[in-house]
């Protein structure tokens, strides 16, 4: 007698009014997040779950032609037949109004063309602001690290986000929340300093900012702002020799104690949506293969509920770059049991996922949890809800509040290094002639200085030479000029003062790719003939005011013994002539501070302000000990007095909490801000 088994198959619908079709759960926004995620993955195949597990750039063959109609070149509709988990950049050198035109077409197109109609996340980045067209251009993070300013980074994070979105725009591979102490590393700027507890409340601010708030609650979306994918996770900024890609060596205690914690608050804090992991090791284990890392501290311990992304064909180069894994498929497997959830860019990784599950059908709970972390982004973005963006919303990028905010995040970001006999500010009514003159003078610097400083000056301007020869790769350092050097000194001698404007610019500093895209430097010194031009100019005997653009810290000894004044300016907003005028003729009164400590020469590093006090006891034969400028080094216009300190107790609990406070006066003539800096250490003290 044969035995039946009934088996109930429960499945919960919602019935529209007025409809007779019933409406999937994952379409019902009345749901939480994690029954749609869960209710959406049950549908899914195995295909795909994978296709959501990756991500292509729009340069493949996505384009939208004059008459405003997207085109899908190569392969790119195959690639979209069943969804995908994001692409790259789509749309990125077109105006904003016409991205958000094809940003919705090809949304459309990928959830009209596929079984489930899974939105896809589109991503930008954000290193200047929006990284696209037509968007408000910010200074870089070094520079909001600059200004010590936390509601003012937040303000302009919060621009981003909804320029981004406004765009269709939903993730941002930024910020980055790595500890930078190496000024040999190309990607300097890029970061928010040296330090831990700075690094930390930058971070905080702009993933609040970027996101829009979003709480993290299981009731809360974000659908005016876009995601913030937190990288490099975590010490890529600690690269042995200052080079891109190079080895990390961190002791345990550094790791956990100076380079986690600014990750730690994006996620606990602020709440992050993705994470991007690191290129290097970490002691010997890739990042993208440290299930310690990806999976036990990052989701078991601070408890992140958003997604790992790979940098760019990482987990592919576990293999063929790594060299840690035998073969491609075998690179897929550690990435993915490590935790990486998302696939950049590449076709020779999580492409075979698919095929190892036939084989290893113990892989599908590991592609079932990425697969939900990502499709749970989505969810909270509203992209099932709110799949496409309102056109006539576009016209708020780019606008006159967005605009202003650049300018102050300038003014704010500015740091005055040096400002010796009190130079600064510069007279408007002198009725001198003055010469802005050097590299680094730009195309609109002269116009700029005439429009802040009226009729009562008169000026000339010459940039004599280029650093490089402007090659995005590989650039050559220009030796032929002196010839541009002696016309800016015979410039200079028909002028009353010279402002020298010298540093660094892209091409000396930038991203390294492998071998064949070099941006990382053997030294600090700034390049070519430039300490040569500020002494020839200076010993023309009239003053020498530098103002200095980089991307990477200097060690400027020459120009700081040369120079009558110094304002160090990083690399500023599209307004930054306009911000630098401001300063050296006394509009505004700079308040920036330095995030980072400035070494005299490369042999002192490593030379962060934070290390072990040990490590200060003794300098170096024939060089004067101590930084050229410390870490929170500005000057100002005015002055400021500290009284009335006051600390509650003189004791602390070890949960406990001491209330420090302070009278800070402006004391001068001229209305100021001040960082008030406040340094915390534990005078005796023992690692147990």
């Amino acid at each position: 007698m044969k035995k039946h088994r009934t088996v109930l198959l429960a499945l919960t619908v919602l019935l529209v009014p007025g409809l007779s079709r019933a409406v999937e759960p994952y379409k019902n926004a009345s749901l939480t997040v994690d029954e749609r995620v869960a209710d959406l993955l049950a549908r899914m195949t195995l295909e795909e779950k994978v296709l959501q597990m990756r991500m292509f750039h729009a340069n493949r063959g996505i384009r939208l032609n004059k008459d405003d109609q997207m085109e899908l070149k190569g392969d790119t509709a195959e690639r979209l037949t069943n969804g995908m988990g994001g692409i790259k950049n789509p749309g990125e050198a077109l105006t904003p109004l016409r991205a958000a035109k094809l940003n919705n077409q090809l949304q459309k197109h990928i959830i009209e063309n596929s079984r489930l109609g899974i939105p896809t996340l589109f991503v930008t980045e954000s290193y200047n602001g929006v990284d696209a067209h037509g968007c408000t251009v910010f200074g870089r993070p070094i520079n909001l690290a600059a200004s010590w300013n936390r509601e003012l980074v937040r303000a302009v994070w919060d621009v981003i986000g909804r320029e981004a979105r406004l765009r269709g725009m939903h993730m941002c591979h930024s910020p980055e929340a790595d500890i930078i102490r190496d000024p040999r590393f190309g990607r300097m700027s890029e970061a928010l300093g040296e330090d831990t507890y700075l690094t930390t409340q930058m971070i905080l601010a702009s993933v609040l900012g970027v996101q829009g708030g979003y709480g993290g609650a299981e009731k809360d979306r974000n659908t005016t702002h876009i995601g913030a994918v937190v990288k490099h996770f975590a010490g890529y900024g600690q690269v042995q020799g200052g080079t891109n890609f190079a080895a990390i060596d961190i002791s345990p205690r550094v790791l956990i104690d100076e380079i986690f914690p600014p990750f730690k608050a994006a996620v606990r804090g602020a709440h992050a949506l993705g994470i991007m992991a690191s290129h290097g090791d970490i002691n010997g284990v890739a990042s993208h293969a440290n299930r310690w890392l990806l999976t036990e501290v990052l989701r078991n311990q601070w408890g992140f509920k958003g997604y790992v992304v790979s940098d760019a064909n990482d987990v592919a180069r576990l293999h063929f770059f790594m060299k840690v894994a035998e073969t491609p498929e075998a690179a897929a497997e550690l990435g993915l049991k490590a935790g990486v959830d998302l696939d950049l860019y590449s076709d020779d990784a999580y492409v075979y996922l698919p095929d190892m599950v036939k084989k290893d059908p113990s892989l599908m709970e590991y592609i079932d949890r990425s697969a939900g972390y990502i499709l749970r982004v989505k969810f909270i973005l509203g992209l099932f809800d709110q799949p496409y963006n309102p056109l006539d919303e576009v016209v708020e990028v780019r606008s006159d509040a967005s605009l202003a905010l650049a300018r102050t995040f300038d003014e704010e970001s500015i740091i005055l290094l040096k400002n010796q006999d009190n130079r600064l500010p510069l007279d408007k009514t002198s009725g001198k002639k003055i010469a802005l003159l050097g590299p680094l003078l730009a195309d609109d610097t002269q116009a700029a200085f005439e429009k802040i400083a009226g009729p009562g000056v008169r000026f000339v301007s010459d940039k004599g030479f280029r650093l490089t020869d402007d090659n995005r790769q590989r650039p050559t350092l220009n030796t032929d000029t002196e010839a541009g050097v002696q016309k800016l000194v015979d410039i200079a001698k028909d002028a009353d003062l010279t402002v020298l404007f010298v540093g660094g610019d892209f091409f000396t500093s930038k991203e390294a790719f492998f071998g064949w895209a070099l941006g990382d430097r053997d030294s600090l010194d700034p390049v070519g003939q430039q300490d040569d031009l500020v002494k020839r100019i200076k010993a023309l005997g009239k003053p020498v005011v530098v103002v200095l653009k980089h991307r990477r810290t200097l060690s400027i000894n020459v120009i700081a013994e040369q120079a009558d004044a110094i304002v160090d300016c990083w690399d500023l907003s599209e307004f930054g002539e306009e911000s630098i005028a401001k300063v050296l003729f006394g509009d505004v009164c700079p308040s920036g501070k330095l995030p980072v400590t400035v070494p005299r020469t490369i042999g002192q590093l490593p030379f962060h302000y934070s290390q072990k006090e040990i490590n200060y006891k003794k300098g170096y034969l024939f060089t004067e000990p101590g930084p050229l400028y410390p870490f929170g080094h500005g000057l100002s216009y005015t002055t400021f007095s500290y009284d009335n300190l006051k600390i509650s107790s003189p004791t602390m609990e070890r949960d406990g909490q001491v209330v420090v406070s302070v009278d800070v006066t402006n004391t001068g003539k001229r209305a100021g801000k001040e960082v008030v800096q406040l340094y915390v250490k534990d005078e005796i003290g023992q690692v147990m």
